[in-house]
């Protein structure tokens, strides 16, 4: 088999990457409210107290994130990437304990697959579900996937450089406080075509269920 060079975008890899932001309260009072809060107490309605009380001290669901490269069976592995080497290749991460990603990639003959599976763990359920809105509303295209945490979502693009087609799917999942996001390659090297989209879209999705069912067994 001849060796063949690989296409500029299947060698360059993005992962999304979660932006957090804080805000604060700020109160501001006149001289006369400054001064009937002397005589009066200062008193807080159930409902604010319930509310503050629940946002302080709510458990996060998952503190950590999980291994990535030990979340999918080895059998899901070798039938999604064949000739994939099943160890993965974790990519450092600024913050392992946040965000942390396992890739797997090969060549098997003409026919190049790449595989990413990425957890990343956030403050809050709340904080969790924006982000996961956000990349819905950027991802166009794509639709709901049923059953997947407690909430998922499937895309699949087609892309061609120099003649080289290559469809990519890309699966997010949020379950609690956590977002799973798998993204699944492919290209054909010989015929310069790609894989179905429907190929595409199903490993993606069978890759996505095993890591956020590793999330939810074990990432706690």
């Amino acid at each position: 088999m001849r060796s063949l060079p690989l296409p500029l975008a299947l060698t360059a890899r993005l992962t999304p990457v979660a932006v957090l932001a804080c805000a604060g309260w700020v109160l501001t009072s006149g001289p006369e409210t400054a001064a009937a809060a002397k005589d009066t107490p200062s008193r807080k309605t159930g409902t604010q107290s319930a509310s503050e009380s629940s946002a302080s001290t709510a458990p996060r669901t998952y503190a950590t994130s999980p291994a990535p490269c030990t979340s999918l069976a080895k059998k899901t592995i070798t039938s999604l990437v064949p000739s994939a080497k099943t160890a993965g290749k974790e990519i450092k991460s600024t913050d392992s304990k946040v965000r942390r990603t396992c890739s797997w990639n090969a060549l098997d003959g003409y026919d190049y697959r790449w595989l990413d599976v990425s957890f990343e763990v956030m403050d809050s359920d709340a904080a969790a579900e924006k982000s996961y809105r956000g990349r819905v509303e950027k991802a166009k295209g794509g639709g709901e996937v049923p059953g997947l945490g407690d909430a998922g979502y499937s895309v699949v693009n087609l892309t061609t450089e120099d003649g080289q087609k290559s469809r990519e799917g890309m699966v997010l999942a949020r379950t609690h406080n956590a977002l799973v996001v798998v993204t699944y390659t492919g290209s054909d090297f010989e015929s310069k075509d790609a894989p179905s989209t429907d190929e595409i879209n199903k490993g993606a999705i069978k890759a996505a269920k095993e890591a956020t069912a590793a999330l939810e067994n074990g990432g706690a």
